[in-house]
């Protein structure tokens, strides 16, 4: 009888040390060439995108800072350097810092009758059982409007001045005479179209971010502060504006940048192909529009672009004390 022991196959994974190495160093090689290749094909999809923003923003950021240095009247080229004479004309100017003036008086009225306003439809919407859904997306549409016709839609018929017009109907109910809104000065009742027009556009938006922070609170927090008597008012001071704070400290941030960055409304309300239609118009110019027109109208890019950078710097140094004061970014303890 043959005896002979058969031959078997060696079990998978056997074999000596320096076979399975060249193994696995082999399967490396093959995952390297297509990580590679996977590399270069990402690289070539958003080559026109990184190009893109690279050119038309990077690049006219770096361009435009340079003008600020040159005496770009008329032009937008350099070699005329004036060092900082535009930022020292600029700050000289009274207009300009009339328009700071008002942009901070402006900031500091809408800041936090926007955040009062968003942080109150948060909370009624999200005690609502039926059709939260609804309500939600009601708020939040004006949202999702272009702020230019908006601000058209105020100027030619909310607030139109004549007495057909939806505010001047609304007062004559209670006996108040048509009101030219945009063109009273004494008092301002221009800013009450702004006011309104503003709290419009950017309540819903926020108010969704203050929806999505109180639905990360847990509802054992809230049972826990019923079971030991706390309701109302008490809850909302306890429990729900300190497990708000990041969302809050986040909606106050933007909120600042927004009011700094006030162009449209402004500019869409008071002017008209260029052309100021009301003396109120004059009256309140924030800084965008004072450096639309000294670069677009006057064509002093110069003078244009050493304001934009003040004013990103004045961005940047109110949410920096901004941050500071409310301690975004530190971890809650």
């Amino acid at each position: 009888m043959n005896t002979a022991p058969k031959a078997t196959l060696p079990p998978t994974g056997s074999g000596s040390p320096a076979t399975r190495s060249r193994g696995t160093a082999s399967t490396m090689a093959r995952r390297r060439r297509t990580d590679w290749r996977a590399v270069g094909v990402f690289a070539l999809m958003t080559a026109p995108v990184l190009l893109g923003i690279g050119i038309f923003k990077y690049f006219a950021i770096g361009w435009s800072f340079l003008l600020s240095f040159s005496k770009a009247d008329r032009t937008i080229s350099l070699g005329d350097w004036v060092g900082f004479a535009n930022y020292s004309q600029l700050l000289g100017d009274p207009d300009f810092r009339e328009s700071i003036t008002q942009i901070l008086l402006f900031t500091l009225f809408i800041v936090p009758v926007t955040f009062a306003a968003s942080l109150g439809l948060a909370l009624l919407v999200h005690r609502i059982r039926r059709g939260r859904a609804l309500f939600r997306t009601s708020f939040l549409i004006p949202a999702a409007v272009s702020y230019v016709a908006a601000s058209l839609l105020w100027k030619m018929s909310l607030f139109n001045g004549l007495p057909g017009g939806v505010a001047n109907t609304i007062g004559d109910w209670f006996g108040m005479s048509a009101t030219p809104w945009l063109q009273t000065q004494s008092p301002p009742l221009y800013w009450v179209v702004i006011v309104t027009l503003r709290l419009w556009l950017q309540v819903g938006f926020f108010m969704i971010l203050f929806l999505a922070g109180l639905q990360g609170i847990p509802r054992e927090v809230y049972e826990a502060a019923s079971l030991d008597g706390a309701s109302g008012w008490r809850l909302l001071r306890r429990i729900t504006l300190p497990m708000l704070r990041n969302t809050s400290v986040a909606v106050l941030m933007l909120l600042f940048i927004a009011a700094f960055q006030a162009f449209d409304e402004f500019y869409n309300l008071f002017t008209g192909g260029g052309g100021a239609t009301s003396g109120a118009a004059t009256a309140v110019r924030p800084p965008l529009v004072y450096l639309y027109d000294v670069a677009m109208q006057a064509q002093n890019y110069g003078l244009g672009s050493a304001g934009a950078f003040v004013l990103t710097g004045l961005i940047v140094a109110v949410t920096l004390i901004q941050g500071r004061i409310t301690g975004f970014g530190k971890s809650e303890e």
